[in-house]
């Protein structure tokens, strides 16, 4: 066991192991790409949706099952069937990220705008506010804690699956899994699920720090 992490400890610290076109820097830039790229498409299909939906309080159910649907959601199984249908591209991989970040966001942002007040919006509306004014400048604003929470978790969640992108033989960072598995190196193995893993551990540091700092004036019970 001590041989092992010494092992994973000089792979992961090797200067040769940063270098070139299959180095970690690379599949580290190529990993962070199709991951920022699949949350924010995500989160364009999933904002107006969410935000629709708290504030008609009409298809509720939708935003529920979605819950349901993006726990269970087979995602290897949705790129193979992607990637039969339209060949060998990235776009199975974004389709399979796109839908594994679209049902957290829609659900965050459902029960975000859910928990407003409706005193707060009868108020507004009884001064005048049209139906945008109240979306956008009451409820949005005291939703935005909850609709930032979902962005966060859906981009963790995406971050950590986009190691598929390699099942089609692309980069990022789950290169070094799958053909670590296809060469029995246990090492590299390894070393591609740590890196994924701290990854993950310091974009969520990071998103959780500027939610922090986004809503550090406001009341506890309004974040």
């Amino acid at each position: 066991m001590l041989q092992l992490l010494a092992d994973l400890a000089r792979w992961l610290t090797g200067p040769a192991q940063w270098q070139g076109p299959e180095g970690i820097a690379v599949r580290l830039l190529e990993h962070l790409e199709y991951s920022l790229l699949a949350t924010l498409a995500g989160a364009a299909l999933a904002l107006p949706l969410g935000l629709l939906i708290g504030h008609t309080r009409r298809f509720a159910f939708l935003a529920i099952n979605l819950a349901g649907f993006g726990r269970a959601l087979p995602t290897v199984g949705l790129v193979t069937l992607v990637f039969l249908a339209g060949g060998l591209s990235m776009w199975p991989v974004y389709v399979a990220l796109i839908a594994l970040a679209v049902p957290v966001i829609v659900t965050n942002t459902y029960a975000g705008m859910t928990a407003v007040d409706p005193d707060v919006t009868d108020a507004a509306r009884g001064v005048g506010m049209t139906g945008p004014q109240v979306l956008f400048k009451v409820e949005l604003p005291l939703a935005l804690p909850l609709v930032m929470t979902g962005l966060r978790l859906a981009m963790i969640q995406v971050v950590s699956t986009a190691t598929i992108a390699a099942y089609v033989s692309f980069g990022g960072l789950g290169r070094y899994i799958f053909d670590g598995l296809a060469q029995r190196d246990l090492v590299q193995v390894l070393g591609g699920a740590v890196l994924v893993a701290l990854v993950a551990v310091l974009l969520d540091l990071a998103m959780a720090g500027l939610q922090r700092s986004l809503f550090r004036n406001r009341p506890a019970d309004a974040r």
